[in-house]
C-alpha cells in the first residue's frame, strides 16, 4: 500500500485477496459491536465484491482520493458502509482503528450511512436506496464530456431493484451507451422482511437487465477469480454499460449469520463477536488496546456533549431523582397497540415497504393471521406504495403505509399531493422513526423535514403525539375518525410516557398542562385538561408550545423553570398539527404573550405555524423557537444529538430565560415559592 500519493499496487492474488477480505469483515464487525448498531449481514456479503474492486481492479490513490484520474465506486445500498469503510481503511485511506473505534460515534467522520463531505473517498453522500445508479450515470456522462478515461462503478443490493428509479437509470445508461459503467448487484437473497423473492419478486434480474440494453455477467459474488475476470471483461465491452450479478450468502464468512435476515440491522454482542471472529481465524485482532481505544472515544463523546448542557441546580434528567419516574417506551409501540386492536375492521388493508416489523405497522398482523390476506408487501418502492393505496382507498378500503419518515413523505411527496391529497383519498401515512432521535442511522435517516412536508398539503390530516399512549389514540383516530388523508409521525426511541388513558384526547383540539409540584410519578406533576376547559386562574409567565416526543422535554423544562427559577408556564401539547388548534394559541398569546415553541425538527415548521396564527389575527407575542437550526443531523446515540442540537429541557430553560429576559440568578431571586 502506497503511503504517498502514488497509484494503488493492484494485488492479483486469489489468496492475497481472500485475506484482506477476512481482516475486513472482522473489522466490520468490531465495528458494528462497538457502534452497538450498524448493519453486518450485508456488509459481510459484499464484502469480496469491494475487496476486488479496491485491491485488484480499480484505479486509485488512497493518500490523494481526490485525484481527478481516478475510477469511481458509488455504493447505493450505503448502509453496507462498514465493508467500505474496512476496506477503505485496508487499502490505507484512513486508520482501520479509527473506524472500528468510530462508527457512528457523534463528530467523527464515520456516519452510519456515508457523507463524502466528512470522509475523503466516498464519492456520494446518500442513504436512501435506489439512488445510486443514477448518479453514477451522470458521472460517467461527466467522464465522457470531459474525455476522461476512468471507469464508474456502482454496487446496488438487489431488493434495491424494486426501487422504480433504479429502472430509470438502468434506460439512461443504455440509451447513452455507456461503456464507461460498470454496475454491480449484490444478490443475497435477503432484505429486511425476508427474502426478496417473497417481499416482492425482482428475478430473472439477468434478462430484465437485457432487455433494457445491458451486458449482463453473472458470477459467484465470493470467487475472486470469477470476479476480477468478469471485472476484465466488462472494461472491454464497448457501446453499452455492463452489470455482474453477483451471488452471494448474508453474513458471509460467520455461520451463525449466514443467510439469515435477521442480521441485516443487528450489531452483535461480545460474545457473538468473538465467535464469529473465531470462526474468521482472526481473534487476535480483537485486542484489549483496540478494546480500550473504542471505550475512550464513547468516553469522550459523553463528557464533550454533555458539558454543552445548561447547568441545573440538580440533575433534572429522565429518572436521575427518586421522585418524577417516568416509563420510557417507544411511540411506535403504540402505533403498533392500535393497528393490532383496529385492525378487525374489514376495510382496514396495510402496506409495508420493507422495514415493517421495525415501525410496527406489521403489528396489523403479526399476530393476526386472518387478516394476512388484508397485508400487501410492497417492497423497498415508496412511490408505488403510496399510489397502490390510493386505488384501494378509492374503492373503499382503509389503507395505511408506512416506512421511515424520510421516505414515506420525501420520496412519495408527488403521489401523495397530486394523487392522495388533491383526490382526497382515504389514505393513512405511518410516519415512522421521525426526528433527530433516529440517532446512529445517521442524517440521511432522520425526518426533519417531514412534518413541513405533510402540513402545506391541502386536505392532508397531520398527528405528532407525544408518547405510545397517545399515539395508540391518534392511530385509531386518523384511520376511523378522519376521512381524507391523514398522517402520524412517531419515533423509534424510548420516550417518556407522559400521558396516560385518563389523559383527555379529542382529534384538534390542545391540551394544557402546568405544574403543580413534584411527584412520584412525573405525569403526575401536571394537571392537564382540553383547551376549551381551560381557565387561567394564576398568572404564568411563558407558554411552552410542543409536540411530538420533544413535548416531554417541553414539561420537563416547565418543572425546572418554576422550582429553580419561579418561573410559571402553561405548556400546550398540539398534537394535532393539521387542523390545528387555533384557539389555543390564541388565548395563551393574550393572556401571556410570551411564546417559545420546541420542535425535533427543522425550527420553524411549529415555530412558524404559532407566529402566523398570531400575526393573521393581529395579536402581538413576543417569540422564539427551539429546533434543528437549518442543519442536517449525524450519527449518534439519540441523547447525545438532543444535547448537540439544544432540544433538552435544560436548553428550553435557557431559552426561555433569555426571552424573558431574565437572568438564572434574577430568575431565582424572583421566585414566589
Amino acid at each position: 500500500m502506497p503511503s504517498d500519493g502514488s497509484p494503488f499496487s493492484l494485488i492479483r492474488d486469489v489468496t492475497r485477496l481472500r485475506q484482506w477480505a477476512s481482516q475486513g469483515r472482522a473489522y466490520a464487525l468490531m465495528a458494528t459491536h462497538f457502534a452497538g448498531s450498524g448493519h453486518p449481514g450485508g456488509s459481510l456479503s459484499v464484502m469480496d465484491v469491494e475487496t476486488a474492486l479496491y485491491f485488484a481492479v480499480m484505479n486509485h490513490r488512497p493518500k490523494d482520493p481526490d485525484w481527478p484520474e481516478r475510477d469511481r465506486l458509488f455504493v447505493s445500498g450505503q448502509h453496507k458502509c462498514p465493508a467500505q469503510y474496512a476496506v477503505m481503511g485496508l487499502a490505507g485511506y484512513f486508520s482501520i482503528e479509527d473506524f472500528v473505534a468510530g462508527l457512528r460515534l457523534l463528530g467523527t467522520p464515520f456516519q452510519g450511512h456515508p457523507d463524502w463531505l466528512k470522509l475523503p473517498g466516498i464519492e456520494m453522500s446518500g442513504g436512501s436506496l435506489g439512488q445510486g445508479l443514477s448518479i453514477a450515470v451522470g458521472d460517467a456522462l461527466a467522464a465522457r464530456l470531459d474525455g476522461k478515461p476512468y471507469r464508474v462503478y456502482c454496487i446496488m443490493g438487489d431488493g434495491e431493484q424494486q426501487e422504480g428509479s433504479v429502472w430509470e437509470a438502468a434506460m439512461s445508461a443504455a440509451h447513452y451507451d455507456l461503456d464507461n459503467l460498470c454496475a454491480v448487484i449484490d444478490c443475497n437473497g435477503l432484505q429486511i422482511d425476508g427474502k426478496v423473492d417473497d417481499v416482492m419478486l425482482v428475478a430473472p434480474l439477468a434478462e430484465k437487465y437485457r432487455s433494457f440494453g445491458w451486458h449482463v455477467f453473472e458470477v459467484d459474488g465470493h470467487d475472486f477469480s470469477q470476479l476480477m475476470d468478469a471485472f476484465d471483461k466488462a472494461a472491454a465491452v464497448k457501446g453499452k454499460p455492463c452489470v455482474i450479478l453477483a451471488r452471494t450468502v448474508k453474513g458471509k464468512g460467520v455461520s451463525f449469520m449466514q443467510d439469515q435476515a435477521g442480521w441485516h440491522g443487528k450489531a452483535p454482542d461480545f460474545e457473538q463477536l468473538k465467535a464469529a471472529l473465531k470462526e474468521l481465524g482472526l481473534g487476535s485482532l480483537l485486542t484489549d488496546e483496540l478494546i480500550q481505544k473504542a471505550k475512550a472515544a464513547k468516553e469522550q463523546v459523553a463528557r464533550q456533549y454533555g458539558n454543552l448542557m445548561p447547568v441545573a441546580s440538580r440533575p433534572y434528567w429522565w429518572n436521575l431523582q427518586a421522585d418524577m419516574r417516568v416509563d420510557l417506551v417507544p411511540t411506535r409501540r403504540g402505533f403498533g397497540k392500535a393497528l393490532d386492536r383496529i385492525g378487525s375492521d374489514p376495510r382496514v388493508v396495510a402496506l409495508g415497504a420493507d422495514i415493517s416489523e421495525s415501525i410496527c405497522i406489521y403489528d396489523f398482523c403479526k399476530d393476526r393471521p386472518e387478516r394476512k390476506n388484508r397485508w400487501f408487501s410492497m417492497g423497498i418502492a415508496e412511490q408505488n406504495m403510496t399510489t397502490v393505496a390510493a386505488g384501494l382507498a378509492k374503492e373503499g378500503k382503509i389503507p395505511i403505509i408506512g416506512s421511515y419518515g424520510v421516505f414515506v413523505t420525501g420520496r412519495n411527496w408527488d403521489q401523495l399531493r397530486t394523487t392522495v391529497c388533491y383526490g382526497n383519498l382515504n389514505v393513512k401515512i405511518a410516519v415512522g422513526h421521525g426526528g433527530i432521535s433516529v440517532g446512529p442511522d445517521g442524517a440521511t435517516h432522520q425526518s426533519l423535514e417531514d412534518l413541513t412536508l405533510l402540513c402545506i398539503l391541502p386536505n392532508m390530516t397531520v398527528l405528532s403525539p407525544c408518547d405510545a399512549v397517545e399515539a395508540e389514540r391518534a392511530t385509531e383516530a386518523a384511520l376511523l375518525q378522519v376521512v381524507g388523508p391523514a398522517a402520524v409521525r412517531f419515533a423509534r426511541e424510548a420516550t417518556p410516557v407522559v400521558t396516560d388513558s385518563d389523559t383527555p384526547f379529542v382529534l384538534g383540539k390542545a391540551n394544557v398542562y402546568r405544574f403543580t409540584g413534584e411527584s412520584d410519578r412525573f405525569s403526575d406533576a401536571f394537571e392537564v385538561m382540553l383547551s376549551d376547559d381551560f381557565v387561567p386562574d394564576r398568572k404564568e409567565d411563558l407558554v411552552l408550545v410542543s409536540s411530538g416526543p420533544e413535548f416531554a422535554e417541553a414539561l420537563r423544562a416547565a418543572y425546572i423553570l418554576e422550582t429553580d427559577h419561579g418561573v410559571r408556564c402553561r405548556v400546550i401539547n398540539l398534537h394535532t398539527l393539521k387542523p390545528v388548534d387555533e384557539a389555543a394559541i390564541l388565548s395563551a398569546a393574550r393572556d401571556v404573550g410570551v411564546i417559545l415553541t420546541a420542535e425535533e425538527h427543522q425550527v420553524g415548521m411549529l415555530g412558524n405555524l404559532v407566529a402566523g396564527i398570531c400575526a393573521k389575527a393581529g395579536v402581538p407575542v413576543r417569540m422564539a423557537m427551539v429546533g434543528m437550526e437549518d442543519t442536517f443531523g449525524e450519527s449518534a446515540q439519540p441523547w447525545e444529538l438532543v444535547w448537540k442540537y439544544g432540544l433538552a429541557a435544560e436548553h428550553l430553560v435557557e431559552k426561555s430565560l433569555q426571552l424573558l429576559e431574565k437572568t438564572p440568578q434574577a430568575a431565582r431571586a424572583g421566585a414566589t415559592h
